[in-house]
């Protein structure tokens, strides 16, 4: 069983990642408000962007770039744009570019970083956060960035120490990027098996975002690793009143209900796991989760025929 709830915190991990990434700032340089061709075209590719329009941005950037080839801050956009469209390999190029051009860019850095990060290359992004680090130390990102790398690799207490330094360094008003880190922080506490922890800090996540259908779900997880099927049966349901697709959601809760006692109720939640498993393309997962709930069913018809022959021998 625990198999279920260690392949359920990796997948949230990875939803977690996309969440905060897509939330942080498109562009760092300011706009140029100049008459010249290059930075017309700039201007107007930066305003696409804002309105997620990332293939005519990325148009806009390449035209600048042939007014002008060492035109660092277009390549540093036109990273990003790639990176918007997961065309990681076009957008570390474009990053190498504008840090040829301009070598102290932290937001190629970051971006590099992020783009490795997808990639599976998560010593790559570490590296490029470090550089991002030594030239712009207050700045939350790229701790938050590199605790999730680590966290990728198996370093759960080196990650733990880089959403600390987020978590000093992020502002106070941003309750949902906190949210963010805390749900993070509370997985590695997990990995760790310091449940008390983890969920502390999937509490605190849900304090500061009550629509975070992730902490709910992490929290119900801890609930269930605690011993605690009630605690994760509430959790789970919280995390689906948000997210009601959540074929792990499901497939969990049906778990927790079957240690309950609670078979009908875990049968239509495996139920569920199954088809929503196979409309998202998760065809062996969905597999799997059949034959859990084909065991269950078996379980329940021989126990049925056990009261039968018990009650007849009654009569």
């Amino acid at each position: 069983m625990s198999r279920f709830y260690r392949f359920m915190l990796n997948f949230y991990i990875a939803v977690a990642l996309v969440c905060l990434f897509l939330t942080s700032p498109a562009y760092s340089l300011s706009i140029l408000d100049t008459q010249i061709p290059e930075d017309n075209l700039f201007k107007l590719g930066i305003e696409k962007m804002q309105h997620g329009s990332y293939p005519e941005a990325i148009q806009d950037f390449t035209e600048a770039i042939k007014l002008k080839n060492d035109f660092a801050p277009a390549y540093s956009n036109r990273c990003l744009a790639y990176l918007q469209l997961a065309d990681y390999q076009n957008a570390i190029a474009n990053c190498n570019q504008a840090l040829k051009f301009m070598p102290n860019n932290v937001e190629a850095y970051l971006n590099r970083g992020l783009a490795y990060y997808r990639q599976g290359d998560y010593q790559a992004a570490i590296a490029d956060n470090n550089q991002f680090i030594l030239l712009k130390p207050n700045d939350f990102r790229a701790y938050y960035n590199r605790g999730l790398a680590h966290a990728m690799l198996g370093n759960h207490q080196q990650a733990i120490s880089d959403y600390n330094l987020a978590l000093t360094n992020i502002s106070q008003s941003s309750s949902l990027l906190k949210a963010d880190v805390y749900n993070d922080r509370g997985l590695a506490h997990f990995e760790l098996l310091d449940l008390k922890a983890a969920m502390l800090d999937f509490s605190e996540a849900i304090r500061l975002n009550p629509n975070n259908y992730r902490a709910y779900y992490n929290r119900g997880c801890a609930c269930g690793r605690s011993g605690d099927p009630s605690c994760a049966v509430k959790d789970f349901t919280e995390s689906l009143k948000l997210n009601p697709i959540n074929a792990q959601a499901y497939l969990n809760r049906g778990i927790a209900y079957h240690q309950l006692g609670h078979e009908q109720a875990a049968i239509a939640d495996l139920q569920k796991a199954v088809e929503y498993f196979a409309q998202q393309g998760e065809a062996k997962t969905s597999e799997k989760t059949f034959l859990l709930l084909k065991s269950l069913q078996q379980q329940l018809s021989f126990l049925s025929e056990i009261a039968l022959v018990e009650c007849g021998g009654q009569l």
